[in-house]
């Protein structure tokens, strides 16, 4: 059970991370006195690739530079999306058609996750809330004391919540009572972010911004190993940021996961042994198929690398400092968004850019989610967007046409 005072413990604890991510924003952004480089120009695209919006819905809450772990939720054809102002809806993945909308109240700023009947979401403030994920209702609520920038994780009876202190805890799915908890030091300094909780066949894989990842047992929070992925180095607390923001991904016994100012690593499931690692700077994270990881680096540079051993196959440097979520797969396409709310897609074999499409103007901070069919992002504005693309047929001399 967890007491008062490590409650306002936690408070102050996450009160100074955010305070300290805060000022190296400014200090990364907002000096003056020195020159910056500036984002890339968008230049005329000869589109290969046809895209269209299916539908969009407004959440409202908009969160801009805020960094919140907002993003779509598909499960079971449903859209599940969460605004900071507290609204929660879920809609038909075909058409948009509402299923259902409840104001919560809350600053809401990571999930949803849904899974075990649950939608669950975390806020700025700290509270837990569990819904109904047929109807909505509140099921239960939870005060944490610490912000949650990380998407929960629902895991049979167990949802695995991460705040920004480096503080994971079990929460009973039925009522969300603590089942267990387990505490990892963070710097001082650190990136505004979290990496969410994943699961890895029988334990939960979370890195953190000490450059550590963790495989805790769901069932009794047991850490079953540590490695060190990302060891910080400098004289200075900014050159030492490791964070680890981004998920890790998994595939059977492979472990897959990249820190800023240091790797991109292969561990493996059992043991947490690192098998290749290459450097590599990410805080949006990347995407995964059976040949390549797709990366977006932390100067938004898009960068397939190949899952055995990390060499790359290409890399995209059209969009620098353009601010490119980290990417998702579209069939055989990738799909990233930037600071004005554009969406890109990159030929997956290649990485050539073959389609664009506007949004709302507004800044898209997570990375797009897909189904079999579709595609949906949401704007920092709130705004819910769904699109469908598909190549397009080339036409040769032979076809006749």
């Amino acid at each position: 059970m967890i007491d008062k005072k490590t409650s306002l413990n936690r408070l102050y604890r996450g009160a100074r991370i955010a305070a300290a991510a805060t000022a190296l924003l400014v200090m990364l952004g907002c000096d003056n006195d020195k020159e910056v480089d500036p984002p890339a120009e968008l230049t005329e695209l000869k589109a290969t690739r046809d895209v269209h919006r299916v539908w969009s819905a407004g959440l409202g809450g908009d969160s801009e530079r805020l960094r919140l772990a907002l993003k779509p939720n598909v499960v079971e054809g449903n859209v599940y999306a969460a605004s900071h102002d507290g609204e929660v809806i879920s809609v038909a993945a075909a058409t948009g058609k509402r299923n259902w909308i409840v104001k919560t109240k809350l600053a809401l700023s990571a999930g949803p996750e849904v899974g075990g009947g649950l939608v669950v979401l975390g806020s700025s403030d700290g509270d837990i809330i569990g819904l109904d994920a047929s109807n909505g209702a509140q099921r239960w609520k939870r005060a944490i004391a610490s912000e949650i920038l990380a998407q929960p994780l629902v895991v049979n009876d167990i949802v695995v919540i991460r705040t920004v202190d480096g503080h994971v805890e079990g929460l009973s799915v039925a009522d969300g009572s603590t089942k267990w908890a387990v505490d990892e030091q963070v710097p001082r300094l650190t990136l505004r972010g979290t990496a969410p909780p994943v699961l890895a066949g029988d334990r939960i894989i979370a890195g953190f911004d000490n450059g550590k990842v963790l495989a805790i047992d769901p069932r009794n929070g047991e850490v079953m190993w540590d490695t060190i992925v990302n060891s910080p180095r400098g004289r200075t607390e900014l050159e030492r940021l490791a964070d680890i923001d981004s998920p890790a991904r998994v595939s059977g016994d492979d472990i897959f996961v990249v820190g800023f100012q240091g790797r991109v690593a292969m561990l493996a499931r059992d043991s947490g042994q690192i098998w290749w690692a290459r450097d590599a700077s990410s805080y949006r994270g990347f995407a995964m198929d059976e040949q390549n990881l797709y990366l977006t680096n932390s100067d938004s540079v898009v960068i397939a690398m190949r899952r055995s051993d990390g060499a790359v196959q290409w890399e995209q440097n059209a969009m620098r400092r353009r601010g490119l979520t980290a990417p998702a797969i579209d069939g055989d396409a990738l799909v990233v968004g930037d600071f004005e709310g554009y969406m890109h897609w990159l030929d997956k074999a290649t990485g050539a850019l073959v389609a664009r499409q506007k949004t709302d103007g507004e800044r898209i901070t997570n990375a797009a989610v897909a189904d079999a069919e579709r595609v949906f992002v949401q704007t920092d504005s709130g705004k819910l967007l769904a699109f469908r693309s598909k190549s397009r047929e080339v036409k040769t001399a032979d076809s006749g046409q």
